[in-house]
């Protein structure tokens, strides 16, 4: 029996036309090669002339053409008929499209990202209160690259119907930093000593000019907004920077900065009730001595 079964081992070994597969294996490695040859110097050829998200998907877009030219020339050196094999794709692709529709909705509208191009590879952008920069844009999805270094894909059908912020598509950003002090202090005081605080500072911008308003009343403060401009890159050092001064700047000028706080009234035109501490001691020292008189 084992004689037998070696035999048939034998003859199954020998009727394997080795020579076929490793020219289909050669091919294969071949087309992988020359593939990423050929991708990189077209993305090189490129480079100046259209952004980095296009550099990518036509690196892609040619890397899988040369690939697909050599696997089908491998698949015709082992004996398969190109006919049969596109119309069993064919028929596979439409089983495919049916049980796949949300990777179809996907790749249709990764098609629109590119064509309307939103943002691009670096860019920063917001979706759903996720910032991140994007660092890849591919055709079922967008991977983000977040503050805390953090790894998010998000789907393109998502991007479509979801509201996108770019925060990098301008080369300049307003900064907008609310501020309360005391209703006791004076407005215009404070407003002049907001704006000089931006001609001293190297990083606010001159034009536009920046700008101070009074945006309400609020329980405890009267509420401002400082907004000045800065260079896209230095947005987060100029923010940061700017309420490190006015700290410093309001407690100078002895300007309050309050805190919440509740006033208690028993009418509209009384006073304020008033508020005693009563030390309970004493209290205590009578109550003992009327208790030793007693006795």
């Amino acid at each position: 029996m084992f004689d037998e079964l070696q035999n048939t081992l034998m003859q199954i070994v020998g009727s394997i036309a080795w020579g076929q597969w490793l020219a289909a294996g050669f091919l294969l490695l071949l087309g992988i090669v020359l593939g990423t040859l050929v991708a990189r110097s077209a993305g090189k050829l490129a480079e100046n002339r259209i952004s980095r998200h296009h550099q990518v998907m036509i690196r892609r877009l040619v890397f899988y053409l040369v690939f697909i030219i050599f696997a089908m020339a491998a698949l015709r050196e082992v004996g398969f008929s190109l006919q049969v094999l596109l119309g069993a794709a064919g028929i596979l692709t439409v089983a495919i499209g049916f049980a796949s529709q949300t990777s179809a909705s996907n790749i249709i509208s990764g098609l629109f990202l590119v064509m309307e191009k939103p943002f691009e590879i670096g860019d920063l952008i917001e979706v759903d209160a996720t910032v991140g920069e994007v660092v890849a844009i591919d055709l079922l999805s967008v991977k983000l690259r977040t503050r805390d270094n953090l790894y998010v894909r998000i789907p393109n059908e998502t991007l479509i119907k979801t509201r996108v912020v770019n925060r990098s598509r301008f080369p300049i950003r307003r900064v907008d930093l609310l501020i309360g002090i005391a209703y006791a202090e004076d407005v215009e005081r404070v407003k002049e000593l907001l704006l000089s605080l931006a001609e001293q500072n190297t990083v606010c911008l001159e034009e536009p000019k920046p700008f101070v308003l009074v945006t309400g009343f609020g329980a405890s403060s009267v509420d401002l907004q400082f907004s000045f401009w800065v260079v896209q890159e230095e947005f987060l050092e100029g923010r940061g920077a700017m309420m490190i001064e006015i700290k410093k700047a309001l407690d100078e000028a002895g300007i309050e900065i309050p805190f919440p706080h509740t006033s208690v009234y028993a009418g509209s035109h009384s006073a304020p009730f008033r508020i005693q501490l009563v030390d309970p001691e004493p209290t205590q020292n009578k109550d003992r001595l009327d208790a030793d008189q007693k006795n």
